[in-house]
């Protein structure tokens, strides 16, 4: 019976991955359930000892030995029951242990069943789920389709680990091209960012640490069967390929492919950049419903302003007469500003300057050049008067 157990622990040990001490420590467990029910007292004080090497059991109450014959069916039972659950625990330590350290991995699986609109893949040892808002809206499986998926969370649950899988995740790709492009994993070639539309469309930047290796070639592979590869997983997902830039000019220019650039303006400041691409490049620089752009400003970090040549002239024109008919303004009222008027006039009160204006006289050339008979007319003005606003407005029109 001895060797039939340790040889039922190796087993377990090979098929489960658990070590064999943790079974041992389980079987001792069950022993002393077993052994506390054939003596009727749950508190009385027993111990189990297992031998490692040969299997040998010992139980002891009260510095007495118990031999096995004494054990009944239902102890023996009770020791099954724990043994299986203490397996069961371990086994599920164990998967978690592995699971856990995978987190941020590509798995591979097939597609066991469905849930709500969730999948639920069968990992091997282990089950993975992958929500329905992690899939692509253009991807469609079918049961038993292999599926690869990213690991982004593995949580412990009463039954067991919960693992959470992802195709939308952006380290998605990443990791495909880690898998794909040797020179990734080698560190040759290092992958600086990462923007997607899944199912749709991406964007990757990397870059070369060896002068004799092209960051971009090395991830097309020949005659582009890596991206091939990628894109095939991705079902159908266009990726554009970055080279990668420390001159923000150039990496705004390469992250807007296929677009061709006129000219870029950077505002480092508030880390936006501005545009100029010509009139029939403008729609590819944007790109179908702004996503070119948009991908490329998440690919770089910078807020990226787009416009046309065209544009660009129109709205200098625009500026150029905006800024003329502002300074025209300006001018206009200095020159108002400085011009004496009627209010100027001195000892000139309030109704008479009224009547002045009432009688024709609104500024200071009407009165200046004013007949001074014809002012006289006025109620209120006399000739001396009449004469001396004549003369006062000739001199403040001279100054």
């Amino acid at each position: 019976m001895n060797g039939e157990l340790l040889s039922i622990l190796e087993h377990l040990e090979r098929e489960k991955g658990i070590d064999k001490k943790i079974l041992i420590e389980a079987v001792e467990s069950a022993l002393l359930s077993a052994a506390r029910k054939v003596i009727g007292n749950d508190t009385a004080d027993v111990s189990v000892k297992i031998d490692p090497k040969t299997g040998a059991m010992k139980i002891f109450s009260e510095g007495k030995e118990i031999h096995s014959a004494e054990f009944g069916r239902i102890a023996a039972q009770t020791a099954k029951q724990i043994i299986i659950q203490k397996i069961r625990e371990a086994e599920r330590d164990v998967i978690y242990g592995e699971y856990h350290s995978r987190e941020g991995s590509l798995v591979t699986g097939t597609v066991h069943r469905f849930e709500k609109g969730n999948i639920i893949v069968d990992l091997g040892k282990a089950e993975g789920v992958l929500p329905k808002m992690e899939m692509p809206q253009k991807e469609h499986y079918r049961q038993g389709e292999r599926i690869k998926a990213y690991v982004t969370e593995v949580v412990k649950t009463p039954k067991g680990p919960r693992i959470m899988l992802s195709r939308r995740h952006d380290n998605m790709l990443k990791k495909l091209f880690e898998t794909e492009v040797p020179e990734i994993t080698e560190g040759i070639v290092e992958i600086k960012s990462v923007a997607r539309e899944p199912g749709d469309r991406s964007k990757i930047a990397v870059i070369s640490k060896d002068e004799k290796v092209d960051s971009v070639g090395a991830c097309v592979g020949v005659r582009g069967q890596r991206v091939k590869n990628i894109v095939r997983e991705l079902y159908g997902e266009k990726i554009d390929i970055v080279r990668y830039s420390d001159d923000i000019a150039e990496y705004i220019k390469a992250a807007l492919s296929p677009a061709e650039i006129v000219s870029v303006e950077a505002d480092k400041e508030n880390k936006s950049i501005s545009v100029m691409v010509n009139d029939d490049q403008l729609s590819l620089a944007i790109g179908k419903r702004g996503q070119n752009v948009r991908l490329a400003a998440k690919l770089t970090g910078w807020v990226i302003n787009i416009s046309s040549k065209s544009e660009t002239e129109e709205e200098a024109v625009e500026s150029k007469k905006e800024a003329e008919a502002e300074a025209e303004t300006e001018l206009k009222k200095e020159t108002k500003s400085s011009t004496p008027s009627i209010d100027d006039l001195p000892r000139v009160g309030k109704k008479m300057k009224e009547a002045l204006i009432a009688a024709g006289y609104k500024s200071l050339e009407d009165i200046a050049g004013a007949n001074v008979d014809d002012l006289v007319k006025i109620e209120g003005i006399g000739k001396a008067t009449a004469e001396k606003i004549v003369k006062t407005a000739k001199e403040l029109i001279e100054k």
